[in-house]
């Protein structure tokens, strides 16, 4: 079904280790509104929709959440390198490098880690769609505040990228809400 290209959806250019925007980031990677729960919800709603415009439309979205995924991890991989024990203790990720040492794990800027509990998924199309639409803005929310967080070009090329991707998915999951209404209204006859 995928075809796997060796390389980020968009290139990330990070000079210089950041732990505390590290720190901020990884909850677009294991938050309840980051993209590992936006790929698992859209990957699983796809199969009750009822036509193939919306079903085809969570499946591209979904799978380019988890490209996403790949681009949130690369980054805080980026930020935490060549990061003392000490300065992960001091940035308050002492747990985490006692639980993971430096692997990227997913959790929120807080520590919690992810859960499948994040996962939004039911068999209304209209609600399952609205929804998304929702998870769409409070991702593109969080992209804003995390670029108000920090003055590293590099680190803001990358979240404004993954932020007008959110803009596109909304207006994209708009569409499909008009499709599904279009099915809806249309007389079947059998």
């Amino acid at each position: 079904m995928w075809i796997y290209e060796k390389k980020l959806q968009y290139p990330i250019d990070i000079k210089c280790k950041d732990i505390r925007m590290a720190k901020y980031i990884i909850t677009q990677f294991g938050g309840p509104d980051g993209e590992l729960s936006a790929a698992m919800s859209y990957l699983s709603q796809r199969y009750t929709m009822p036509t193939g415009k919306a079903k085809g439309l969570l499946t591209d979205i979904g799978t380019e959440e988890l490209a996403h995924v790949e681009m949130i991890s690369t980054m805080v991989y980026m930020l935490l390198r060549d990061a003392t024990v000490q300065e992960l203790e001091e940035a308050g990720l002492g747990s985490q490098y006692v639980q993971h040492g430096r692997a990227v794990f997913p959790q929120d800027a807080s520590g919690v880690p992810w859960t499948a509990a994040y996962i939004s998924s039911m068999s209304d199309p209209i609600t399952v769609l609205h929804n998304d639409m929702a998870a769409e803005q409070k991702a593109r929310t969080t992209y804003e505040y995390l670029i108000n967080l920090t003055d590293d070009p590099g680190i803001k090329d990358a979240l404004k990228f993954l932020r007008e991707r959110e803009v596109v998915h909304y207006q994209r999951f708009g569409e499909a809400l008009m499709d599904v209404y279009d099915y809806q209204n249309t007389k079947k006859y059998y």
